[in-house]
């Protein structure tokens, strides 16, 4: 079997880099309430001090640090309440010595009081005064200006998902909406005369569409929208138009099968039937994952990517060929994986990198990688691991004990 235009993964992702350009990722801005999940495509700095006054923390009462020493059960120290304090109004009077004002929790401590009296800790008397039967340090209780965030200060960084805390870090900062890079538009195309899609009756020597659904289902978990995701027969004319129809609606193609050299594998030509300048790559120096296409359409602007057949070839292609590019274009940071020990040796491939999916298990001191062993068109060796490493293609191989870095699936 020959293939043309073999690449190592570097090499593809140069390529795919260098040919795709900047102008592949969009940014749009969307309301708060919709950006759970998306990539923000921007730095976000505090336009301001957060809080901008100082807060309190407990309910109680506002006094002066000092006016509280030597107070306990027994000898409390008696103080004038000169004010009483309502959240989201501003304190106006100062607090002097011998004076306390009343506080609720996240209510604005007055000038003057440097520490906040829990309202356990006291009581009140003819509603002018209050005992205070616990001494505090300056500080206590106290939110102090900037406490949470200086003004100037970098917040969240451009790449960072958008889960609650970072919904939150905007909403802080009074934005009711936030630039996020658009979802890439992505239609999946599996091939093959073997093909039954789930649900139907399948013939004796037919396999259900795997491809199709997963690797829908990866798209998704990765913020892409699918526009298409379908299967058709091993007949040029029906492939053609497919591949025709999808370019007119997506930023991405997947079309997997018939990336190989067999008498009925015809993606490569197709793609440079009806793209410009069609196929860059035609096979990657990767086990698995060698019959991989790599190509684009200008006119359209739309990336085409033949994956494998099998499986766990086109899930982890797609993962360390379209994940990283979106990674990377969006300056997402990169994982360094999770630091754990072999447990048994993992061969390597002569001439091609091999990336192998491995189980982890918990121990003592930190993590035992357990590779999963399995052809690549078995699926039980996804559903049983929990990551994967990989053997580069210098490498002999990776030896029982050795620490290796586990990328999570």
């Amino acid at each position: 079997m020959r293939f043309l235009q073999v690449d190592t993964i570097s090499g593809a992702r140069e390529k795919l880099l260098r040919e795709v350009g900047d102008n592949f990722l969009k940014v749009e801005t969307v309301k708060l309430s919709q950006a759970y999940g998306k990539c923000l495509a921007e730095d976000i700095y505090a336009e301001e001090n957060i809080p901008d006054f100082r807060r309190a923390t407990v309910d109680g009462y506002a006094v002066k640090a000092s006016d509280t020493q030597g107070a306990g059960e027994s000898v409390p120290v008696f103080l004038s309440v000169v004010d009483e304090i309502s959240i989201g109004s501003p304190a106006l009077r100062e607090i002097k010595s011998g004076e306390c004002a009343y506080v609720p929790t996240g209510g604005m401590i007055p000038d003057g009081a440097d520490a906040m009296v829990m309202v356990e800790y006291t009581e009140l008397f003819d509603k002018r005064d209050a005992a205070v039967y616990a001494s505090v340090s300056a500080g206590s209780g106290v939110v102090q200006i900037g406490e949470d965030a200086k003004k100037g200060e970098l917040l969240l960084s451009r790449g960072t998902i958008l889960h609650s805390a970072q919904t939150g870090v905007l909403a802080s900062l009074g934005k009711k909406t936030a630039k996020v890079y658009a979802p890439w538009h992505i239609t999946i195309i599996s091939t093959g005369d073997e093909l039954a899609e789930p649900g139907e009756e399948k013939g004796r020597c037919q396999v259900y569409d795997i491809n199709t659904h997963a690797l829908c289902a990866l798209a998704k978990e990765q913020g892409m929208e699918v526009e298409k995701a379908f299967s058709v027969k091993d007949e040029g004319e029906k492939i053609e138009q497919a591949l025709r129809d999808a370019l007119l609606c997506s930023d991405i193609v997947v079309i997997s099968g018939g990336s190989s050299q067999g008498k009925k594998d015809m993606t490569a030509d197709m793609i440079d039937k009806i793209a410009e300048p069609g196929v860059w790559t035609h096979g990657l120096a990767l086990k698995p994952g060698k019959p991989t296409i790599v190509g684009m359409d200008k006119p359209s602007g739309t990336l085409l990517i033949g994956l494998p057949g099998h499986p766990v070839a086109a899930i982890m292609v797609f993962r360390l060929l379209l994940v990283w590019l979106q990674k990377n274009f969006r300056g997402e940071k990169e994982e360094p994986g999770v630091p754990a020990v072999l447990s048994s040796n993992i061969p390597g491939a002569a001439g091609r990198a091999v990336c192998q999916t491995v189980k982890l298990e918990k121990e003592k001191d930190g993590y035992r990688a357990i590779p999963v062993f399995g052809k690549s068109g078995l699926m039980h060796t996804l559903t049983q691991a929990d990551g994967y490493v990989m053997v580069e293609a210098d490498q002999e191989g990776l030896r029982t004990g050795e620490t290796v870095y586990v990328q999570l699936l």
